[in-house]
């Protein structure tokens, strides 16, 4: 009855493998025991098969006990957030005892339930239990195994343990062709270029140095409406801080890693560089402060393993799914509640690493209509975020403002005036600075009331810049406003004691010397 035995624990699991949906998650061949899972709706369906036989109930109680710390340990390959496994024995006998009573569905209290039923499947009561079992899986067991001698029971069951054998051999041999595709070589290239550029710019003004940034290619928003586009790009391998160069350099090395093993180094590249493109135009786009960084590529990769997520959906969870979702999420959190990073470009790059990762596709698949579709995505956000950030910054302070620095340049006053006016709309940390510069234009457009008004509406946002009150001070004395001149050239010598024509100017007005 050994040979039968161990057919009818085999023939059930290449039936539930071969008809009913079931992939096998272990198999021992020395213990004798196959596990297999169906996930459907949330929920893995586990099939437990053990050959062995239990003399007493407290040797089955304690398997029971190891079949759940079993189903604990392989709880990371099953991607159901529910867990029903159903142990079903094999043997020639039952135990000795009132074991009929384990039969009752058992439950595991934890963060993923785990609820357990138990069959028995002996030679004494083996039609019924076989038909109790039959109405849990809702199938038609075929295990008769009568009409078979001894030869061709042994010759089924070699064929029967082979066949499940090759089954797993090539699920496991697939998931390692899926994440030894390629050699991660130019993640370390990206990695060395970083690094490299950050160094150049700490020896040329340092990182943290807006000029030094835009000298070097950093996302400026004016310079990009004016041609400049390759900053769009070259922003991607510049570093603000050694802080920010260590975590974006961090995430590439495990995120690079793993993307260029799953696609292959060219596809990583393309990936890399259109969500780096992406997340720079949704910046250029959403944004108009200075910013750098490889967030947006980083990002994409991101994309690229969810779209892997996508296709592989199983594996996916089983190696990285859950992990890659709640960090997704946790820096898009972050994201959004500190205000100096550029949530705008994540965002922008987690989409078109998306797109990007669909275009190429996996290696050896190819969905021709899928990866056109994305391809025309891809270019219809390109094109839009191009658009729609040209026609915002156009209306941005910030452009206004460089364009005001040409105009005063060409002494066009006039225009400088309508600049700051268009750039005053829509306040922002530059409302100061623009007012300014339209007080300046008014003072030499004579207009001396309007300057005035300029220049006091500075003042009450309590910003303190010197030259705001030596103007206003020279302007009130012009004025013969003798206490309002006093009051503000005492200001602007109190912000700039060691300049000269403050100096003069506070003597000129108070009358003594200091």
């Amino acid at each position: 009855m050994y040979t039968n035995e161990q057919h009818v624990m085999y023939k059930i699991a290449d039936q539930l493998v071969a008809e009913e949906g079931y992939e096998i998650v272990d198999m021992d061949e020395h213990k004798e025991e196959i596990w297999l899972e169906k996930y459907i709706n949330k929920t893995s369906y586990v099939i437990r098969l053990v050959h062995k036989e239990f003399y007493w109930m407290n040797d089955l109680k304690k398997d029971i006990a190891l079949a759940f710390q079993r189903t604990k340990a392989i709880r990371r390959l099953l991607i159901g957030k529910h867990i029903l496994v159903k142990n079903i024995y094999i043997a020639k006998h039952a135990p000795v005892g009132e074991w009929e009573k384990l039969k009752k569905p058992m439950k595991l209290k934890e963060r993923t339930s785990i609820k357990m039923h138990l069959y028995y499947l002996n030679e004494a009561d083996i039609f019924a239990e076989k038909k109790r079992l039959e109405q849990a899986l809702d199938i038609q067991l075929k295990i008769t195994t009568n009409e078979l001698s001894t030869v061709d029971l042994t010759n089924e069951l070699n064929d029967l343990k082979n066949k499940l054998k090759n089954i797993l051999h090539m699920k496991r041999k697939e998931i390692k062709t899926v994440f030894s595709y390629g050699k991660p070589f130019l993640t370390f290239i990206l990695f060395a270029i970083n690094i490299f550029l950050f160094i150049i710019l700490e020896f040329s003004g340092g990182s943290t140095s807006t000029q030094t940034l835009i000298t070097y290619g950093a996302k400026y928003n004016p310079a990009i409406i004016e041609g400049e586009w390759w900053r769009i790009i070259s922003s991607m391998f510049l570093h603000i801080g050694l802080l920010h160069l260590f975590m974006n350099m961090l995430a590439l090395y495990y995120l690079g890693t793993t993307v260029e093993r799953i696609y292959g180094s060219a596809r990583f590249l393309f990936i890399y560089i259109l969500a780096g493109i992406g997340g720079g135009l949704a910046s250029f786009a959403f944004t108009t402060t200075v910013s750098a960084g490889a967030s947006g590529a980083l990002f994409g990769l991101f994309g690229a393993l969810l779209l892997f997520g996508m296709l592989h959906k199983k594996l996916f969870f089983q190696t990285m799914g859950k992990g890659i979702i709640v960090l997704i999420g946790l820096n898009l959190i972050f994201g959004f509640s500190i205000p100096q990073v550029d949530n705008s470009a994540h965002i922008g790059g987690l989409i078109a690493g998306f797109l990007a990762s669909a275009i190429v596709f996996l290696p050896k698949k190819k969905k021709f209509f899928y990866q056109l579709a994305a391809f025309v995505c891809y270019f219809a956000i390109i094109i839009g975020l191009i658009f729609l950030g040209i026609e915002k910054n156009k209306e941005s302070a910030l452009y206004q403002l460089t364009k005001i620095e040409e105009l005063l340049k060409e002494d066009n006053y006039k225009a400088v005036v309508t600049r700051a006016t268009k750039g005053l709309e829509t306040p922002s940390k530059l409302t100061a600075t623009l007012l300014f510069q339209r007080s300046y234009a008014h003072i030499e457009l004579g207009e001396t009331s309007l300057a005035i008004n300029d220049l006091e509406e500075i003042v009450e946002m309590d910003t303190d810049m010197p030259e705001v009150y030596y103007n206003l001070a020279i302007l009130y004395q012009n004025q013969d406003n003798e206490q309002k001149a006093k009051q503000t050239v005492e200001k602007a010598f109190e912000l700039k004691p060691n300049d000269n024509s403050y100096k003069n100017l506070y003597k000129q007005i108070m009358g003594h010397k200091q």
